[in-house]
């Protein structure tokens, strides 16, 4: 829990907690447990393949002064990663849990300050103001919960409880407000814009009027949220003035300046060694020479993928992509809520990956995204924070399921006794009537008369036509 609970804390307490958990699982044991849990990731093969050629990099390439900071990170990346994916399913509820109470106190610190007025510790500042790089930081970290708010929403609309909606979408308001006023993070306001969509598109995807009403509304919102904040407004128009202005050869202090520039040149960079990239902490001293003197003093292009790639080559770049990329469809491929919450966490970390250094930049959330996304992604269990199982104990229940039920349904008498005891309306087949998994829904559990009895769970195997009845993925 406490993994979860100091990720608004400054740098140094986070790694603290990284070293802290780490210590605990090697003295903890289980250690067999833990790499077969590994092994049986999807995402095993691909952080494996990024520090192997990170390593290779280090071996063979030139070395720099910063070759040792940027190792760190960049190895930092993959461990955080890899313990994420190490955490059995009751340790990644329990970090989950200490990340939604730190946020929920932060967010009580907040409306407390702005409504009453009073000075703020120090290491907090960042949580109310924008304070450097660490309130970007935060304001990311309050983007995913706002999705994760966005997210619950939804599924209490798809359940036909609209009212139960309201306080959810009412937060996803509130901290859009944060992130974009007192907080400044353009980068929080891309995230949340992108990202809802998404979720909306992964809770109807099969229904394509809902889908379009969801899409169509949200617009509106969208529209009327930009009307009304003339700041917010302000901040689009400039970051599109920036970008412009940079095409025509303007070299001033701006954010999207700078990033220009930056991409522009690490794009260059990785053309001219694609293989082998410049080495481990080759990117500084490329930048000086490459980039304008005005932006020397930076040590990273604002884009993890980039950044790699110019120290790794391609093989970097793409293995790091991949990590991401796999996090993002082992979310979308799960059809429950626990899917659409690590498909917000983890595209939001794509995304700030690619515009801010997520990863690369340890006082920015790309860690505490991985600590909650990514085990849900590659997860088997049916709760978020929970982490693959192994192929062996899938075969063993898909062999102990009842014959002719669907792959959905729970086992055992235990699913059969419950569908029996329950209400039998004149359309719902009786307690033997087993069903057969035929794709998603509304066809996801058709009912298949005349056949051996079987039995399925109520909560997870209902056939389309019971009426109004929630449905399995909503």
């Amino acid at each position: 829990m406490f993994w979860g609970l100091v990720v608004f804390m400054p740098v140094g307490v986070t790694y603290l907690s990284a070293i802290l958990l780490l210590l605990t699982m090697l003295v903890a044991g289980g250690l067999r447990e833990r790499y077969a849990r590994l092994r049986a990731n999807p995402l095993w093969w691909p952080v494996v393949a990024y520090l192997a050629w990170t390593f290779l990099v280090l071996a063979f390439g030139r070395h720099y002064p910063e070759t040792g900071s940027n190792l760190f990170h960049g190895v930092r990346i993959g461990l955080t990663i890899l313990m994420a994916m190490a955490l059995t399913r009751e340790e990644a509820i329990w970090a989950l849990r200490g990340f939604l109470l730190i946020a929920a106190l932060n967010i009580l610190l907040i409306v407390a300050y702005y409504a009453v007025g009073f000075p703020v510790w120090s290491p907090l500042r960042a949580v109310v103001m924008e304070v450097g790089n660490k309130s970007i930081s935060n304001a990311l970290l309050f983007s995913v919960v706002a999705s994760t708010a966005a997210v619950w929403g939804i599924a209490q609309i798809a359940a036909h409880k609209p009212l139960r909606a309201i306080p959810a979408f009412v937060l996803l308001l509130g901290l859009g407000v944060v992130v974009a006023l007192p907080l400044t993070s353009r980068t929080s306001v891309l995230a949340l814009l992108l990202v809802i969509p998404v979720v909306c598109i992964h809770q109807w995807r099969n229904h394509l009027k809902m889908l379009v009403s969801a899409l169509v509304l949200g617009a509106v919102v969208l529209g009327a949220g930009l009307y009304q904040l003339p700041q917010l407004q302000h901040k689009v128009e400039t970051g599109v003035q920036e970008i412009e202005e940079a095409q025509a050869g303007a070299i001033f202090k701006g954010s999207w300046v700078i990033r220009y520039y930056m991409y522009k040149d690490t794009g260059l960079m990785i053309a001219d060694r694609p293989l082998t990239g410049w080495g481990i902490g080759g990117w500084t001293e490329q930048w000086h020479k490459r980039g304008p003197a005005l932006f020397a003093d930076s040590n990273m292009p604002h884009n993890d993928f980039l950044w790699v790639g110019a120290q790794g080559g391609l093989p970097a770049l793409l293995s790091l992509l991949v990590i991401m990329v796999a996090a993002v469809w082992q979310a979308w491929k799960r059809p429950d809520m626990a899917g659409r919450y690590a498909l917000a966490a983890t595209l939001i970390a794509l995304i700030a990956s690619s515009v801010n250094s997520a990863m690369r930049r340890a006082d920015r959330p790309g860690t505490a995204v991985h600590r909650d996304g990514l085990p849900a992604a590659g997860a088997g269990e049916a709760r978020p924070g929970s982490v693959a199982r192994p192929a062996a104990v899938a075969l063993a229940q898909e062999r102990n399921r009842p014959p002719g039920c669907c792959l959905n349904c729970s086992k055992g008498a235990v699913a059969s006794a419950r569908l029996s005891a329950a209400p039998t309306p004149s359309r719902r087949p009786s307690a033997g009537t087993p069903c057969r998994n035929t794709g998603t829904w509304p066809r996801r559990c058709a009912p298949r008369r005349g056949t051996p009895s079987g039995g399925c769970s109520r909560a997870s195997c209902r056939p389309w036509g019971w009426g109004r009845t929630r449905r399995p993925d909503g």
